[in-house]
């Protein structure tokens, strides 16, 4: 086990947001009211990620080390297991329906078990795609639609309606190497979009319908959500790190300089006085001499307004042609780092014809406690979201909630489902 003295104690969750940007680990301790006391984080700058993807993987474990290290630090605890999010493999959503014969009896936690791993069991494509997550959205016996919770119930057939999730097997092999040498299991997989909902969506905007969209550094993720369930996530391979490129390339300066240019006077919409506004830039190779070149604001707009158009018209094509477009309503929730851009909330809401809200983690009751305002930003949604999910994991078991987070069980995993069904 290594520098790994000890397991997670069971009353103690822990999750790694594995980003392009930063990697975060946080540890939390579940609360009466279904809340999460933080009791230790740390956060690292990602090295060898791209677009959510290990490019390097000895860079990457050390990132992890370094930020399990420091929540550990903080926590005062050893982790052994981790809820880790996945971006990469191009995450894939469908539709399944499958049914299975229940014989008139009474639909039991076996029975609502077995049609979900029937839904488990579709074709995955060519190149043996991984199942990440089986969200059932609606039941049915005997062809009666729109059935929440079908146990107690009586019928000769029972039916559900899964979204299926799923994505490259290199993206979870890599992924999988990577924990496996941290000396950290990984206790379930989520992807990034639908961890976020778990963070900052609110009840009613997942039951009336709403597109959340998780701007991240290498990514742009998007899920779904209606009727309280996850119907639909997509993934773009494009950032906010790819703003900072273009402006890094667009005026010559270094990268660290673009990412402070980005931040201080990006903007994604126009303003007037971005002509008269000069702003100090550093030209590369020249920085040691103290070089400055002065340039208008509205050069720095020019280069982040089409990139963050280019980025929104591809959700909205997305959600177009996913069919989800008119199920998710009018409610549109930006989070993730890259969302507090100047100007973006205003350009989604031009751009996708929706009502927009930028959200953070919910603090208080059924959210998270012990964050702190420095450490509560739409950076870390993905991050409290894998928690989140992970002690719905625990009460609810694989599959039977409604984000149905992949679990990491094996061979003794499913021999002990076997002795709870039947023992």
């Amino acid at each position: 086990m290594g520098r790994f003295s000890g397991k997670t104690r069971r009353d103690l969750i822990a999750a790694i947001d594995l980003g392009s940007t930063k990697t975060c680990c946080m540890i939390a301790r579940p609360t009466e009211d279904n809340s999460l006391e933080i009791i230790g984080i740390g956060c690292q700058a990602s090295k060898g990620m791209r677009a959510g993807a290990i490019i390097d993987m000895e860079a990457t474990e050390l990132s992890v080390l370094n930020a399990v290290h420091a929540a550990e630090r903080a926590a005062g605890e050893s982790l052994h297991e981790v809820a880790v999010n996945i971006s990469a493999g191009q995450p894939r959503s469908q539709i399944v329906s499958v049914e299975i014969p229940v014989s008139g009896t009474e639909i039991t936690d076996a029975d609502v078990r077995h049609v979900l791993e029937a839904g488990c069991d579709v074709d995955m494509g060519e190149g043996g795609r991984e199942l990440i997550h089986t969200i059932p959205i609606a039941y049915s016996i005997d062809d009666n639609p729109g059935i929440r919770d079908p146990r107690g119930m009586f019928g000769e057939r029972l039916g559900v309606n899964m979204n299926v999730v799923t994505t490259g097997p290199a993206a979870v092999r890599n992924l999988s190497a990577c924990m496996d040498h941290c000396h950290l299991e990984i206790s379930m997989l989520a992807v990034s979009p639908i961890a976020s909902g778990l963070s900052c969506l609110v009840e009613d905007e997942m039951d009336l319908g709403v597109t959340l969209i998780d701007l991240g550094g290498g990514t742009t993720t998007i899920a779904v959500f209606f009727d309280g369930h996850a119907v639909f996530c997509d993934m773009i391979p494009i950032g906010g790190n790819h703003v900072t490129n273009d402006i890094a390339r667009g005026l010559s300066t270094p990268i660290a300089e673009a990412e402070r240019l980005k931040t201080l006077h990006g903007s994604a919409i126009v303003s007037p006085r971005d002509e008269l506004e000069m702003i100090d830039v550093p030209l590369v190779g020249e920085h040691a001499s103290g070089r400055l070149e002065k340039i208008p604001r509205a050069n720095i707009v020019e280069i982040v307004q089409p990139r963050i158009e280019e980025t929104l018209e591809v959700v909205r094509s997305r959600l177009a042609h996913s069919g989800f477009d008119k199920v998710a309503g009018r409610r549109v929730v930006l989070t993730g780092g890259a969302s507090q851009l100047q100007g973006l909330r205003e350009q989604a809401g031009t751009i996708l014809d929706k009502q927009v809200r930028i959200a953070r983690p919910l603090l208080g009751a059924g959210g998270v406690f012990g964050l702190g305002e420095a450490n509560s930003g739409p950076e870390l949604s993905t991050c409290v979201g894998l928690l989140h999910c992970a002690m719905g994991q625990q009460e609810e078991g694989m599959g039977s909630g409604p984000f149905g987070a992949r679990e990491i069980g094996g061979l003794f995993g499913r021999i002990g489902l076997w002795l709870r069904e039947n023992l």
